[in-house]
């Protein structure tokens, strides 16, 4: 098996072990929010095809994201550029019943921008759904490498450039620093800290805590 065919099946398409663990994750969001169809649902750092792929469709979906998306999308889905640590007024002004985040906020750049991210989510809707990767778990998931989140920073940056399990490889040693130091994956306490009202799931593989969850449903 080469090692595209390995990135693959971990985390590849819909048959992958990565790709059952959100079928099964998304399965979860629709158990914990029944009426999301009737619902008005704000998606942090998300992607429109994530929602037009989904069985059940929100009332209303708001993607906003630091990147722009093209392409025709359903009435039903808006998209804006913004920085979910620093909405704009238009966007901080508006109130939503859900907000929604996959795997976002271990990107977002260090506890100060943590902390205005969760204040975001605080304030933006009474009910939340935020996922991101647990720091512990022993594979680094952007990567697929075992242990790299524990690493100094230049090991890891040479791994960005050099790992064969990467999904885009670094070109340059500037473009792989920036890419591992704006990803740094967080532990139970910390997520606590910022979501000190939600519940904390834990979405496990092979029995180890895989990712957290933060979930308030009311």
């Amino acid at each position: 098996m080469g090692l595209q065919s390995v990135r693959e099946r971990a985390v590849g398409g819909a048959d992958s072990w990565g790709g059952r663990k959100r079928a099964r994750r998304w399965e979860w969001l629709v158990e914990t929010f029944p009426d999301m169809q009737q619902m008005s649902v704000i998606d942090l750092g998300g992607d429109p095809e994530t929602w037009q792929q989904s069985s059940v469709h929100p009332k209303h979906v708001h993607v906003v994201n630091i990147e722009t998306f093209s392409g025709d999308l359903p009435d039903w889905i808006e998209t804006d550029f913004g920085d979910a640590c620093a909405l704009p007024e238009s966007i901080a002004s508006r109130r939503y019943d859900l907000v929604f985040s996959n795997s976002v906020l271990e990107h977002v750049g260090g506890h100060d921008r943590r902390k205005r991210f969760a204040d975001a989510v605080h304030q933006l809707a009474p009910r939340h759904w935020v996922q991101t990767p647990y720091r512990y778990f022993p594979i680094e998931p952007h990567w697929i490498a075992p242990g790299m989140q524990f690493m100094p920073v230049r090991v890891r940056a040479w791994m960005a450039m050099w790992w064969p399990l990467a999904h885009v490889k670094s070109k340059s040693v500037r473009e792989a620093l920036g890419g591992v130091l704006w990803t740094e994956l967080i532990d139970r306490t910390q997520m606590r800290y910022l979501f000190p009202d939600s519940t904390i799931r834990n979405e496990r593989l092979l029995g180890l805590t895989k990712s957290l969850i933060a979930i308030k449903t009311g």
